[in-house]
């Protein structure tokens, strides 16, 4: 349970201030990470048409860097399934 009282202290730092910053798109990076869409409270009709969306942005970025995308254990075959279908070097 400890790792629960380190999680919900109260930071009194800023991301900046511990060194974190938002590079500019323009600038020279590894990669890009991506949050696979589900919640049904801001996505209609079961994120369906958002997750396809999505893919496509994904598979579109993945032309020119590596995209890494991140999904919820509920939704993880779902989005490895409609991803696969965009990209040919999904792992």
């Amino acid at each position: 349970m400890g790792g629960w009282r380190t999680a919900l202290r109260i930071l009194t730092s800023t991301p900046a201030g511990d060194g974190f910053r938002m590079p500019a798109e323009y600038e020279r990076h590894s990669g890009c990470w991506m949050l696979w869409p589900e919640r049904p409270d801001n996505w209609r009709d079961g994120a369906k048409p958002a997750q396809a969306a999505f893919a496509a942005v994904a598979a579109a970025i993945a032309q020119g860097e590596p995209v890494t995308v991140g999904a919820s254990a509920a939704q993880f075959q779902n989005a490895r399934a409609v991803c696969r279908r965009r990209f040919a070097s999904l792992r």
